[in-house]
């Protein structure tokens, strides 16, 4: 039978498939174009199936508010293209929408089926890789970022013991700036009470026998591996890094900063960040 190409060009709009592959499924379906779409919906589901071993080590990293909730959350796939695709980014922030909706705190079939639809049209394996939901408190004031690459993204939870001084400029120019920090120099630890002990020790007899080479007294040996210690714990922990803004204090002292000049003490609630593939 004839296919018009005009029957053609809609179900292609429709379906995201080929022009072959559309007038092939529109001659199969005897020119029936409900038959036709999901013939090749069918076909795409198929093909995507096939691709779900395939690795998606690209993707974005998406960010929303709404009241008091954050919701962060990270969508993968195969290509740099489909992670800068316009249909996979409004995939991510209706997802995030759902989320906000019906209030899940994390991945659930719901969220995840909401890729399938793209993924069967562009023909790529995607996922939902993770999800969380962060409740933000009346004493409490958060701040979010995500990398123009769309890569990385940080939310930062700050606490005020007095609450008026949540809304001080300092305040707020300083949680956004600890979300900044964290995209920029990836911190391991939040504090040094973080930190594994197995870890620390393991450092410390690496630094031990470093110091052995050395032709000094034990005790300036003690000394010196203390001090490497204490310099490496900085050089992982967020508190303990040099400000990204001003280097010549440490996070913990801006903080203090901070809240002295909005009038209140501050201290770090919540930090969730997510690197894609991290």
């Amino acid at each position: 039978m004839e296919i018009k190409a005009s029957e053609v060009k809609t179900l292609r709009e429709k379906t995201g498939a080929g022009m072959m592959e559309c007038k092939k499924a529109l001659v199969e379906c005897e020119g029936n174009a409900g038959k036709a779409e999901k013939l090749l919906k069918e076909k795409g589901l198929a093909a995507v199936e096939k691709r779900a071993d395939r690795a998606t080590s690209e993707g974005r990293i998406f960010i929303k508010n709404a009241g008091n909730r954050v919701i962060i959350a990270e969508l993968t796939c195969e290509t740099d293209f489909v992670a800068k695709n316009a249909d996979f980014i409004a995939v991510g922030d209706a997802i995030l929408d759902r989320a906000m909706e019906k209030g899940y705190t994390a991945v659930n079939e719901e969220l995840s089926n909401m890729l399938l639809d793209l993924a069967t049209k562009i023909r790529e394996n995607m996922s939902l890789r993770r999800l969380e939901a962060i409740d933000i408190g009346a004493d409490q004031i958060f701040a979010k970022y995500v990398h123009s690459d769309g890569k990385s993204g940080v939310v930062v939870v700050l606490k005020a013991d007095k609450p008026e001084a949540l809304a001080n400029k300092a305040v707020k120019d300083f949680a956004y700036d600890c979300c900044l920090h964290i995209a920029a120099f990836a911190p391991k630890y939040i504090c040094s009470d973080d930190v594994d002990s197995a870890y620390i020790e393991e450092q410390k007899e690496i630094f031990t026998k470093q110091a052995a080479e050395l032709d000094k007294p034990d005790n300036v040996k003690a000394g010196i591996v203390q001090g490497k210690i204490k310099k490496h714990l900085a050089d992982i922990c967020f508190l303990d890094q040099p400000f990204v803004k001003d280097d010549k204090v440490s996070v913990s002292q801006k903080m203090e900063q901070a809240g002295k000049e909005a009038g209140a003490k501050l201290s770090l609630s919540k930090v969730v960040f997510y690197q894609l593939g991290a």
